[in-house]
Formats: C-alpha cells, sequence, structure tokens
C-alpha cells in the first residue's frame, strides 16, 4: 500500500506543456450554433500525455451529491462532467426522479467522452416524499406545487442523511462533493473518513461580501433615520454602496425555521470542509478570489463557467428538455436581426406582482426593441396590454437560456443575478440589465455594474423571500435601462466592448493551461496527495 501510494504521488509530477484545447470550445456568438469545434488539436505527444493524466486522475473517485432543485443541479451535474474530462473516476448520487433529468445528460457525455475517462456513474436512493408530507414523485425544489411544502422539502432533504451514510459506507469514495444547502453531509462524510468539499452555487464576489457582513455587522451601527440611505459596505477590495433594504435582516418576510436553521448550520461547517468549489473564473472576479482565499483564509477553485462544458447543440438545447422544444425558440429569434432582440428572465423561484409585470410590458413596448420574455410564475393575464404579445414572444414556462444568450439576435439579458444566470450571460458576452429579488442577488449586481462594467442597475431596492412580491419598479425606469443596455452612443459601446472581451476571457478560462482548467486539475493533485497520506497512515498503523 505503501508503495501505492508513492506511485500515486509520482503520476502526477507531470512536466506542462504547450496549452491546447481539452474542453470543446463555446461557439463565438457570430458562428452559427450548429458549429462546435477545437480551437486546434493536440499533438500526438500531447493527447499522450492527457490520456495518461486522466488514466492517473482515475485513482480519484469522487463522489457529487447535488442538491434537489434545477438551478443548484444543473451546474453540479456540467461539474461533474469537466472532473470526469480531467480523469476522475465521478459518480452521482440522486434520486429517481431526478435521475430522469441527470439520465439523459450523462448518457450523451459519456457517449461522447474520450475513450481515457472513466464514465461518469449515476447512483439512486429513495427520496422520503411520504415520510416529509410531499406528494409523490415531488423530488426537485422546481416541482412543488405550492410555496407552503418549502418546510417539508427540506424535511425531506434532511431525511437524506441515513442513505447517505449507506452510500458512503458502500462506495467509500474519496472525496464528497456536497451542496452548500446540505451542511448536514459535512459531519457525515467526516464520520467516515471522507474529504467533503463544498459547491457554492455563487460567485467569490458574493462570498467575500457575506463574510464582511457577518464581521462587521455594518447594518448595526446606522441610526434609525440612516436606514432608507446607502451605506458603504465595509471589508471590500472595492467601494461598495447598497441599501439596507436589499438585505433579509431588513426584510418584512421572516425566513421559514428550517431554511434559517440549514443557513446557520451552512456557516458552522463550511469553514470546516476541505474547500469550496466555486462556479467561476479568475479572469472574472480576480481581487475577490484573491480576497477570498489569502484575506478570509479560505482554500478554493475556480472551474468554470460550467455552462462552457455543454459540447453541443443538444446538451445546450436539453438540460432535461427535448431538443423539439427548444427549435420553436430559435426559429422565431432566426426571424430577428443581429443584435435586436432583448431576452428578459427572472428563474423560477421569482414571484411578480401583476402590477410589475405591467410596467415591465409597458417599458418594453415603448423601447421599441424586439423581446423574449420568459415570465415568472403568475396568476392570471389580466396585466396584459392590448396587443402586447404580438409585438415580441412571451414565454410561459420553461426556455432554452443557454441557446438563447448564445443567438446572434440577442443583444441583451435583464436578469434576477441569479449566478447561474450570471455566468451564462458573461460567457456568452451580454451586456445585463440587472434586477435582483433576493439570496445573494444584489451582491451579484455590484459585481456586475461596479466591478465587471457590464451591467446597468435597474433601481431594484427591496429583497422579496423567494415566493414573496418585492418593491415596484416604475416602467420609466425599466425602459431606461433596457435602452442603455440596447442603444447606441459611447457608453453602450464600451459596455458591449467589455462584455465580449470577458466572454473570450471565459473560454480561454476553460481551455487546456486556462485559470479554471488548471484549479480543476490542482483540486484533483492535491486530492490525490491526500489519498496518498491517508494510504501510508494506515499502512503505518
Amino acid at each position: 500500500m505503501k508503495q501505492r501510494a508513492m506511485d500515486i504521488c509520482e503520476k502526477w509530477k507531470i512536466k506542462k506543456q504547450d496549452a491546447t484545447s481539452f474542453y470543446i470550445n463555446q461557439p463565438s456568438r457570430s458562428l452559427p450554433l450548429s458549429f462546435v469545434f477545437f480551437d486546434r488539436l493536440p499533438s500526438e505527444n500531447r493527447r499522450r500525455e492527457m490520456g495518461l493524466t486522466a488514466k492517473w486522475a482515475s485513482d480519484l473517485h469522487m463522489l457529487f451529491f447535488p442538491y434537489m432543485a434545477q438551478g443548484h443541479m444543473l451546474p453540479m451535474i456540467d461539474m461533474a462532467k469537466v472532473f470526469s474530462s480531467h480523469g476522475a473516476t465521478v459518480t452521482i448520487l440522486t434520486t429517481p426522479a431526478n435521475s430522469l433529468i441527470i439520465g439523459p445528460v450523462i448518457d450523451r457525455f459519456n457517449s461522447s467522452s474520450s475513450s481515457s475517462s472513466s464514465p461518469v456513474s449515476i447512483h439512486v436512493i429513495p427520496f422520503p416524499s411520504a415520510a416529509a408530507g410531499l406528494p409523490p414523485g415531488c423530488e426537485n425544489r422546481s416541482f412543488l406545487p405550492s410555496e407552503s411544502l418549502r418546510p417539508n422539502f427540506y424535511r425531506a432533504i434532511n431525511l437524506l442523511r441515513l442513505p447517505f451514510d449507506q452510500v458512503l459506507r458502500s462506495l467509500r469514495p474519496d472525496a464528497v462533493v456536497t451542496d452548500m444547502f446540505m451542511p448536514w453531509t459535512y459531519q457525515v462524510a467526516t464520520d467516515h473518513g471522507i474529504l467533503r468539499l463544498v459547491f457554492d452555487g455563487t460567485g467569490f464576489f458574493s462570498r467575500c461580501a457575506e463574510e464582511a457582513f457577518s464581521r462587521f455587522r455594518p447594518l448595526d451601527s446606522l441610526p434609525l433615520e440612516s436606514r432608507s440611505e446607502a451605506f458603504i459596505h465595509p471589508g471590500l477590495p472595492h467601494r461598495i454602496e447598497m441599501l439596507p433594504s436589499q438585505f433579509l435582516e431588513f426584510s418584512s418576510e421572516t425566513p421559514m425555521a428550517a431554511f434559517d436553521e440549514m443557513n446557520r448550520l451552512r456557516k458552522e461547517v463550511d469553514p470546516k470542509s476541505y474547500g469550496t468549489i466555486v462556479n467561476s473564473f479568475y479572469e472574472l472576479e480576480p481581487d475577490y478570489v484573491d480576497h477570498y482565499r489569502k484575506v478570509i483564509g479560505r482554500k478554493a477553485w475556480h472551474v468554470g463557467p460550467l455552462s462552457l462544458c455543454n459540447e453541443n447543440r443538444v446538451d445546450r438545447a436539453s438540460r432535461g428538455r427535448s431538443q423539439s422544444e427548444a427549435d420553436i425558440f430559435l426559429d422565431w429569434l432566426d426571424g430577428k436581426k443581429k443584435g435586436s432582440v432583448i431576452y428578459i428572465c427572472f428563474g423560477s423561484a421569482a414571484l411578480v406582482s401583476g402590477t410589475q409585470l405591467r410596467e415591465m410590458a409597458l417599458a418594453l413596448e415603448a423601447s421599441g426593441f424586439p423581446f423574449l420574455w420568459v415570465l415568472p410564475r403568475v396568476n392570471s393575464n389580466d396585466w396584459v396590454p392590448d396587443g402586447f404579445e404580438e409585438k415580441g414572444m412571451v414565454v410561459r414556462g420553461w426556455a432554452p437560456q443557454l441557446l438563447i444568450l448564445n443567438h446572434e439576435a440577442v443583444a441583451g439579458f435583464v436578469t434576477h443575478c441569479g449566478w447561474n444566470s450570471v455566468t451564462e450571460g458573461i460567457a456568452a458576452g451580454l451586456p445585463m440589465v440587472t434586477w435582483p429579488l433576493f439570496a445573494e442577488q444584489f451582491y451579484n449586481e455590484r459585481l456586475l455594474v461596479d466591478v465587471v462594467k457590464v451591467g446597468v442597475a435597474v433601481g431594484s431596492k427591496v429583497y422579496a423571500l423567494p415566493g414573496e412580491k418585492g418593491g415596484l419598479v416604475k416602467a420609466s425606469e425599466v425602459e431606461e435601462a433596457v435602452r442603455k443596455v440596447m442603444g447606441e452612443g459611447e457608453e453602450a459601446e464600451q459596455r458591449r466592448r467589455r462584455a465580449m472581451e470577458m466572454a473570450r476571457k471565459a473560454r480561454r478560462a476553460v481551455e487546456d493551461g486556462g485559470s479554471s482548467y488548471e484549479d480543476a486539475r490542482n483540486l484533483i493533485r492535491e486530492l490525490l496527495e491526500k489519498k496518498a497520506e491517508k494510504i501510508t497512515g494506515e499502512e503505518g498503523e
């Protein structure tokens, strides 16, 4: 065993060769989406080295356990594909209904992967719907028929502790990657002597800001009469101004007890975990990557944008849905001029009032730009102005966001600033209208507007919990922000140039030698070294 440990370490002492693509690149926005290509083929020696590296990495078994919600599950599936592409042996742990979403994606990935990579496997455990008081098959946050069932869903997630323990006992992975919303997995993994890594569904900027907010508690010192005024957020590399009303502490709503307890436990155990894997890339937020690692002192690896690992049109289109559903959107976009369409989507958890929807509709109508609008959950159509829907494409339900963002007709993105949407918009090279609603979205807005300078704030000022209605933004404010993003003039052109340059940096980050490629490789190397140390320690006992 000692010799095996030495072999594992030696295998990773490889001299770096000239960089060449290992991921398949995202197509240029000027090319049809059906074209997916390598930027240049690796040399024979490099291909041989890549195969050997993957073989050595297969000594590492990583178990990925996603939180059962679309916005958390999809990027973790992409992350599992990334580490498999680097050669690690990868297993995804999920439940029966969610395996129906994950299965086709993984089947396509396995059938197209290099022979040097081990196929990704899926391990299914039962979901305790009945025990938690949920309807049968209600195994995903996105499937809940009513927000009143959220406490039941959190209870069901916590009841997965025993089957998770049994899986670790039988599979014995070298490391587990679990979602930040499943903090109880830390203790289970630790009890088995297995390293737990946190998948953080946000970026470095928001993580640094949250740490600083908890440490300095800036709102505590604000006089009562000043709590409607902007304050400078302490403890960050840039000058960042925010409003007290943009924080949960000043929300009129109280978070449910189950979520509050999960968040408390998360803040307690995440620093004890081995480290954090982040869907970001160094060039997007370099000051905050460095701040998180060097000032806050946390181990973290950036491996994104994860959406770029989707290799072809089918992967971008499906995300758990059929290609034919995506074609409807693409046919509509194909009939529009290049750079003419504004895309609007607020994610699956947003609840927007009919009054707000009408203000948005009036703004889009007044702007004169063709629009593709994926509606948040609505209870009626009373808000729709006469003749409005004929002036664009209004979608009630799902849309193939990756394909839409990368279509040449789309020139701007109105987003709720959820981190998946932020990274997908960045990778597509789009300037954004920022409209945060809750969670870390107000932090993400500040990154886009103040730091990266590819965003225009619409003026959202009130934190609203998922399922609750936020403050009203007037049509005139929405129209002004849309015109700034979509219009002409030097300021708009500079914003577009910055967005396209950041997209180029994103693609380079996931290529061989890029910042995210190397961080994924470095993590595998480090985990293999930890495995070797463990084997050596067991030999010495």
